[in-house]
């Protein structure tokens, strides 16, 4: 298939598949695994969208690689369906990119790479965040799916690696970040921030809530709650990541009351923010832009958790549904702010006036504990 263009050789496949006029077949009718060449490297993987500037492969490992396929070379077809690496396949495969100084552990769902010696300190750590998510949505109707690839974490052992794995993969990430889980390598990334390095549980809470955060993330994107190739808007996202952060989402069966499941940092937040949130937004704003994250990502980050609690908290069936019904959207599509608010209202309601006026009487009344002395 060298000589052949990419288009040419993407419809011969769909069209053999089909059996049916090439002009007839869709793009992302079927997945299927192709092999390739790529800047001097083979990648193998199903497309899962292209056009004449750019394929997007989604690989056996779970990463999505965006690419130009005027660059490919020798790419042929090499099954009619899509198979993920299995998890000794993986292992092996990070084994290999990572050293020797690095273990990889797997626990159930996870491959969990770690300093060596550390199995303890952050194998299960990733796999008990896992079951509780699972555990969170089972509880309010919903089944989230298996995951189609096993689930990776890295966790290096200083800010300097950090970074410098940061570089080495092009990831873009704020000053003073402590970890993230990145859509496109399907991974999160993190290192230990522990005063004076591991020294087992007594540590916990200094990375605890960007592992709670991040691993919320990566599981709603394999789970299906989020559709890793139409993301939600950005408050549905980070809504989410930031409601797990409070030890009564995670951990429930140990802090069952509602005042556990308040993050106490974000409301903090919001309240502060209140003051002239007015000024500067509302909730039809919020629902139909990521404007303020752009802006203000202190504040926006506020309003996303107090938002998703109180919706969580008071209409969790509604809830469920509206994040359903954004993870249903179609792959790699926009999301404009007319149909980002139609599916809210679908969801929650079409007077977004009453809808705010219940949800900040909501927020402004939970109560922070009262400060120590």
């Amino acid at each position: 298939m060298v000589n052949a263009s990419w288009s040419v050789f993407v419809q011969r496949v769909l069209c053999v598949q089909a059996l049916v006029l090439c002009a007839s077949v869709p793009a992302n009718a079927q997945k299927f695994t192709i092999t390739l060449q790529l800047h001097g490297q083979q990648l193998e993987g199903s497309p899962l969208a292209w056009t004449d500037s750019d394929v997007a492969l989604l690989r056996r490992d779970g990463s999505l690689l965006n690419f130009s396929p005027a660059g490919a070379e020798d790419f042929r077809k090499t099954s009619d369906g899509f198979q993920s690496y299995s998890q000794s396949e993986l292992r092996t495969q990070l084994a290999q990119e990572f050293g020797p100084r690095f273990d990889v552990s797997g626990t159930g769902h996870y491959l969990v790479v770690h300093p060596i010696g550390q199995r303890d300190r952050w194998a299960g750590r990733f796999e008990q965040l896992y079951r509780a998510f699972v555990q969170y949505f089972a509880a309010r109707g919903s089944r989230p799916r298996e995951p189609q690839f096993p689930l990776v974490a890295v966790v290096l052992p200083d800010e300097s690696a950090f970074l410098g794995y940061t570089r080495q993969t092009g990831a873009r990430v704020q000053p003073h970040t402590l970890g993230y889980y990145s859509p496109n390598s399907n991974r999160i990334v993190l290192y230990d921030n522990s005063p004076g390095g591991p020294s087992g549980d007594s540590q916990w809470p200094t990375n605890a809530a960007t592992i709670i955060h991040e691993a919320a993330h990566q599981s709603a994107f394999n789970t299906s709650i989020h559709n890793r190739f139409a993301p939600p808007p950005r408050w549905v996202i980070e809504g989410l990541g930031t409601m797990f952060e409070a030890r009564g989402v995670w951990d429930s069966r140990r802090y069952p009351a509602q005042a556990d499941r308040i993050n106490q940092g974000r409301l903090a937040d919001f309240q502060r923010y209140a003051a002239t949130r007015r000024k500067q937004g509302s909730l039809a704003q919020t629902v139909g832009s990521d404007r303020l994250f752009h802006a203000v990502p202190a504040d926006a980050y506020a309003e996303a958790w107090a938002l998703t609690f109180f919706l969580a908290e008071t209409r969790p069936a509604e809830y469920v549904s509206f994040l359903r019904k954004t993870a249903a959207r179609a792959s790699f599509t926009d999301y404009p702010s007319p149909a980002r608010l139609r599916d809210f209202t679908a969801s929650f309601g079409a007077d977004l006036r009453m809808l705010e006026t219940q949800f900040i009487r909501y927020i402004a009344a939970l109560k922070l504990p009262p400060a120590r002395r």
